[in-house]
């Protein structure tokens, strides 16, 4: 389910909140779905619990993800991950937009290749 990256500069716990975060909001871990135990999680990627409970307290914060006492943490409901999910599809566009703008598209053609991806994707 998840691999860590040694090599990568970035804390484990960082690595581990984006990878989770992918799996929600692609909808590979479904809303209600049970997370892996803290223990178990880390036994199985051999790190301390403490960095997986960094990295759920994080996702937690981000409203992906809720704990039951007694029970573990489970996935947020649809509602409120799609609302997530569609704040940073936004997000990545804004991004994506600026760097066309530097790299010297204009508006229109920065709408017409939004456009055709759009009409490529109804294959």
């Amino acid at each position: 389910m998840i691999v860590l990256d040694y090599q990568d500069r970035r804390p484990i716990y960082e690595q581990i909140v984006e990878k989770f975060r992918h799996l929600i909001l692609s909808g590979a871990l479904p809303p209600g779905s049970r997370m892996p135990s803290v223990r178990q999680l880390a036994m199985d990627l051999s790190i301390n619990p403490n960095t997986i409970q960094r990295a759920y307290n994080q996702l937690e914060q981000e409203g992906l993800i809720y704990p039951v006492k007694g029970k573990g943490n489970f996935i947020a409901d649809s509602e409120c991950v799609r609302k997530i999910s569609r704040k940073s599809y936004l997000e990545e566009m804004k991004t994506l937009v600026q760097k066309g703008r530097d790299m010297g598209f204009v508006e229109e053609e920065l709408t017409y290749i939004i456009r055709d991806c759009y009409k490529e994707g109804r294959t």
